[in-house]
């Protein structure tokens, strides 16, 4: 089972997707050619269980700076010490959730993700080897849990909502499961990672 997982989403890493952004729906802004991003970096780690494969996802804490109570990937900056963007996320799974970096079978990246706060944001994407113990970090993380992958690879469960930002209507994706509202970055990445297994036959749209 691991097996097969591992090959259909190193098999996605490979194939077309559409370019990720927060702007992607929101073609009317023009963005400054000479903007500076900040580089950052996000693990979407799966794991599989007994009853198929999950991705984990946390709720941030409500007195973080950006996007507090948000469902979001662990990650953040990438720091000067980092040897790269994976390393960044590595890091900051296990500061945020205590996954050790050795437990992660690093399968590659997509392509970067660049958000309305000013971030760049590589998304890695990691199989989980083995199973184990979350440990918090308040500071951080309010809460985590799981979501099933075949739900985020089915683009139905997708929708488009909007609200006004900064004097401006955006829009942007949203994928809901049971009590957490997941939208923003956080569901524009797994957009971009469903249209990327597009053809696998748990996406019906």
């Amino acid at each position: 089972m691991k097996g097969d997982l591992r090959d259909r989403l190193l098999a996605a890493l490979e194939s077309e997707g559409r370019p990720s952004s927060d702007y992607d729906l929101n073609t009317a802004v023009i963005l400054p050619e000479n903007r500076r991003l900040r580089p950052a970096a996000v693990l979407i780690p799966i794991i599989d269980r007994p009853n198929g494969a999950h991705i984990i996802l946390t709720k941030r804490a409500p007195t973080l700076k950006h996007h507090p109570g948000q469902v979001a990937f662990p990650g953040g900056k990438v720091e000067s010490f980092d040897a790269d963007a994976t390393a960044a996320a590595l890091r900051e799974a296990h500061e945020e959730i205590g996954l050790q970096p050795t437990n992660n079978d690093v399968l590659g990246t997509l392509p970067p993700h660049e958000t309305v706060t000013g971030f760049q944001v590589e998304p890695v994407l990691s199989l989980i080897k083995d199973g184990f113990d979350t440990v918090v970090d308040r500071g951080e993380v309010a809460e985590v849990f799981e979501i099933p992958l075949a739900h985020v690879l089915n683009r139905r469960n997708f929708t488009v909502q909007s609200r006004r930002w900064r004097g401006e209507r955006r829009y942007y994706f949203t994928v809901p499961w049971g009590p957490y509202y997941i939208w923003g970055a956080t569901a524009r990445m797994l957009h971009a990672l469903a249209d990327r297994m597009a053809n696998d036959d748990t996406d019906q749209s």
